[in-house]
């Protein structure tokens, strides 16, 4: 009887211990864990994949030369948003967006693309594009004036500038913008509790002399 106390004794630290370990393994399932809130943001080649994004893999592009892309986003916010996907015009000085600070890029706007996202749900539109006019300064300078999106053609003001047409690199910007309730206004980025987040990409291409004939 005595050595009987003397294991019952003994396991009854063991037993508290597994029944604490059980109750805080129950009590931390029943939690509701907070939902990342996040967007993602792509670009596509012509086929759909992340290839193939300029004609016969180039990026010296002439007027009238289409180029076809798809822009996808993907809302993981935990409801329904209100997203613009923003199209800027840039060459290789002006600065690009800011993560760090999560301001947009001062490039000129050229066209902007709104959409109601459901949760979890995935916006991919077509993005076709070519050059529809640009012009040359009497000291070699060159300036996009056109570009034609989607079979709408888009006048730029501000036009990014190359210094020549030897070294003409230009890239196409796209911001990711969503609708701030309190502000009744479109801001760069999203709010994911009290941290602003952005996402944004970049495509280059260097503007080539003379018109396409494809």
């Amino acid at each position: 009887m005595m050595l009987r106390t003397r294991s019952l004794r003994r396991l009854l630290p063991i037993f508290v211990t597994l029944l604490i370990l059980f109750e805080i393994a129950a009590y931390a399932s029943t939690i509701v864990r907070p939902q990342e809130q996040f967007f993602q943001f792509y670009a596509l080649g012509s086929n759909g994949m992340a290839a193939n994004y300029y004609p016969n893999n180039s990026t010296f592009l002439h007027i009238g030369e289409s180029v076809t892309w798809s822009l996808g986003v993907v809302n993981n916010m935990g409801s329904t948003q209100y997203v613009s996907i923003h199209v800027k015009l840039g060459n290789q000085t002006i600065n690009p967006p800011n993560d760090t600070l999560a301001t947009p890029s001062p490039s000129p706007l050229i066209a902007e693309f709104n959409q109601f996202m459901v949760d979890n749900g995935t916006w991919q539109t077509p993005f076709v594009w070519q050059i529809a006019n640009y012009t040359i300064a009497p000291d070699g300078h060159v300036a996009v004036n056109t570009i034609t999106i989607n079979n709408a053609t888009y006048a730029i003001q501000g036009s990014a500038t190359c210094q020549s047409m030897n070294s003409c690199n230009l890239r196409m910007i796209f911001e990711l913008w969503t609708w701030n309730v309190d502000a009744t206004d479109f801001q760069f980025g999203w709010m994911s509790g009290n941290e602003q987040r952005v996402a944004w990409l970049q495509l280059w291409f260097n503007l080539a002399p003379g018109v396409s004939h494809r």
